[in-house]
């Protein structure tokens, strides 16, 4: 990545940096860095259509073409084509990235068990992976792992998510500590609390019952 372009974007001069890409772009079509760094900023801003597109035009120009499916494969993930994103994740080389995509795509496809080996095979863990790792284990049923995993993440990096999950996973055994993650929750993020507790409230009822039972 370009030190310059890399320090505007990190200044918030996001639309200045994109500038000075596409201009870099134009002046050296088959660099395939500016290509990379330019999708990389699209998508962090939602751009995914675009970015899809400078990918596509880029493996037709650069030296090798497979250089772009990572990102490429993110951008038909964030479009939700989950099936065309594992299918060009599957012709990259294993690395903690690919693990770590394949196991996002995993998991949105409703396969638990396989989004678990692939999380598990990332070696460098992050903040993000033991969300992801999280997640993973609620769908699996195990409450405590969950819980396990969340926790690992800092106080003050939870999303309003993460909170109302672990009360999610203390519901059943300590119902109180339940409700101050679900109201830190609310504080943080009140409107995914809110579609989170339609989401979640027949399994509530379920593990509430269970309990009284």
């Amino acid at each position: 990545m370009s030190r310059k372009t890399v320090q505007l974007y990190q200044q918030g001069k996001i639309q200045t940096a994109i500038q000075e890409l596409i201009k870099d772009i134009d002046s050296d079509p088959k660099n395939a860095n500016n290509y990379l760094e330019l999708s990389t900023y699209l998508l962090e801003q939602g751009a995914i259509d675009q970015a899809k597109k400078l990918l596509v035009q880029a493996k037709g120009l650069v030296a090798e073409p497979q250089t772009m499916d990572y990102n490429l494969a993110i951008c038909y993930y964030m479009e939700g084509d989950f099936d065309r994103a594992l299918a060009l994740l599957d012709t990259i080389p294993n690395n903690d990235e690919t693990y770590y995509q394949k196991a996002l795509v995993f998991h949105k496809l409703g396969n638990p068990q396989k989004a678990l080996a692939f999380a598990m095979s990332v070696s460098k863990t992050d903040n993000d992976l033991f969300e992801l790792l999280g997640d993973i284990w609620l769908s699996l049923g195990d409450f405590h792992k969950a819980r396990e995993n969340y926790m690992k993440i800092s106080k003050d990096a939870r999303s309003g998510k993460l909170n109302f999950l672990i009360g999610v996973t203390l519901f059943g055994s300590s119902r109180q500590e339940a409700e101050q993650y679900f109201n830190l929750a609310k504080q943080l993020d009140p409107d995914y609390y809110q579609n989170a507790k339609k989401q979640y409230d027949s399994l509530l009822k379920v593990i509430k019952q269970g309990k009284e039972k």
